[in-house]
C-alpha cells in the first residue's frame, strides 16, 4: 500500500538547507527504512515516539519559520493576547505569496491538463501540500465565483483520486502520492 512505501535516501549530497540536510542524515542512518507516514510524524514533530527520538526534529515550526524570516519571507511580530504576548510570523513578502497563488490557480485554470501525471511534479506536491495544511481554499477565493467552483471542483477531482492507484502509475512522483494517503489517513 502507499502508506507503507518506505523513503530510501538516493543522495545525500547537502543541500544548503540545514533541516533539509539535518532531515537527510536521519533518513540515511535509520535502519531499517521507514514509511513515508512515520517520517512524516518523526519530522513535523506532531509525535512522540520514546523509540525513535534521535530522529525526531526539534521545534520545527520554529526552525522553518525563523528560516522563511531570514529570506525574507515572513517577519517576526509579537501580538499581545490579554494575559501573554505570542511571537507571529506574519507574510512580509507579498509578491512571493501571490506567486505560488496564481501558480495554483492558473494550474487548475488556464493551464489545467486533466491529468495528475501530466501536471508539473512541483505544483502537485504544492497542491498536497496546500490541501493537508487546509489553506488551499484560501488560494482560490480572489478568484470570480464561476472561475472558483471550476477551480475547487477540479482539485477535488484531483484529490479524491485514490493515491493506491495514483502511485504505481506515477512515475517519479510515488512519494507525492504517499504524502497525499499519508495526510488523508
Amino acid at each position: 500500500s502507499t502508506l507503507s512505501i518506505q523513503v530510501l535516501l538516493k543522495s545525500d549530497a547537502p543541500t544548503g538547507d540545514v533541516l533539509l540536510d539535518e532531515t537527510l542524515r536521519h533518513i540515511k542512518a535509520t535502519e531499517p527504512a521507514e514509511t513515508v507516514h512515520t517520517w512524516i510524524e518523526l519530522l513535523t514533530g506532531e509525535t512522540w515516539n520514546p523509540f525513535k527520538l534521535q530522529y525526531q526534529l526539534r521545534n520545527v515550526r520554529e526552525r522553518v519559520a525563523k528560516a522563511l524570516v531570514e529570506k525574507g519571507i515572513l517577519t517576526t511580530e509579537k501580538q499581545n493576547f490579554l494575559l501573554f504576548d505570542m511571537t507571529t510570523h506574519p507574510v512580509s513578502n507579498v509578491t512571493e505569496k501571490q506567486r505560488l497563488v496564481k501558480k495554483l490557480q492558473e494550474s487548475m485554470l488556464e493551464r489545467w491538463v486533466n491529468d495528475p501525471h501530466r501536471m508539473d511534479r512541483r505544483t502537485l506536491a504544492l497542491l498536497v501540500l496546500a490541501h493537508s495544511s487546509d489553506v488551499l481554499e484560501n488560494v482560490f477565493t480572489s478568484l470570480a465565483d464561476d472561475k472558483y467552483d471550476v477551480a475547487m471542483n477540479r482539485t477535488k477531482d484531483l484529490l479524491d483520486m485514490d493515491p493506491e492507484v495514483e502511485a504505481v502509475k506515477a512515475k517519479g512522483a510515488e512519494m507525492i502520492w504517499a504524502v497525499l494517503a499519508a495526510f488523508n489517513k
